[in-house]
């Protein structure tokens, strides 16, 4: 990999050999295995039995949850903040499960409608609740860097399940407890967005 990224840099019209770059192609394989560390998570390690009997059957949510991920078509980053809630059975999972969660996703080559899926998804299959809900409003790099280069757009993906998908009432609750934020600072404090729905049951 690290040949690899020396080419790429002299490819690009730069000297891999002058001294600020001498490192550069060790420390772009450092991060990029970092970045991309969730394709070797197992779910269920990650989860640890973290599964709790609890008679509670009310919306559980777990909001602003930071993520970091990379664009799988520039390889760029897109980040921002991950909202999550389910609505329990009879189990619940550890509330610092769900965050780690969003990591394990979040650090693979991503588009951020599969990453708003797959961890809806792993929610339903895993803790079996009456609903999941997950919506990620995200800064794409690629949009704001390059391309058509619109600083303050953000896309908001959601993923509705179960309850929050047949209940009206449920997912507007969810919602309005959220109170989606701007993932930029300076940017709308408070803002009413229009969902892209995306893996609905």
């Amino acid at each position: 990999m690290q040949e690899l990224i020396r080419q790429m840099l002299a490819d690009l019209g730069e000297d891999p050999t002058r001294e600020g770059l001498l490192n550069t192609p060790r420390l772009v394989e450092k991060a990029l295995r970092f970045l991309k560390s969730g394709y070797d998570a197992n779910i269920d390690d990650v989860l640890n039995g973290a599964l709790f009997t609890v008679d509670y059957s009310e919306m559980v949510i777990v909001k602003d949850i930071d993520f970091y991920s990379l664009c799988e078509h520039h390889l760029l980053p897109f980040f921002g903040k991950c909202h999550v809630a389910y609505i329990p059975t009879n189990k619940v999972i550890g509330l610092s499960k769900i965050p780690r969660l969003v990591d394990v996703f979040s650090r693979r080559l991503q588009v951020q409608e599969r990453l708003t899926n797959q961890i809806a998804d792993t929610i339903l299959d895993k803790v079996g609740p009456l609903g999941v809900a997950v919506v990620v409003e995200a800064t794409h790099l690629c949009m704001s860097m390059r391309g058509v280069q619109k600083q303050n757009s953000f896309a908001v993906t959601s993923a509705m399940l179960g309850a929050f998908r047949n209940n009206s009432r449920t997912r507007m609750e969810f919602l309005e407890l959220i109170k989606l934020r701007s993932p930029v600072p300076g940017i709308r404090e408070t803002m009413r967005a229009g969902y892209a729905c995306v893996g609905e049951d």
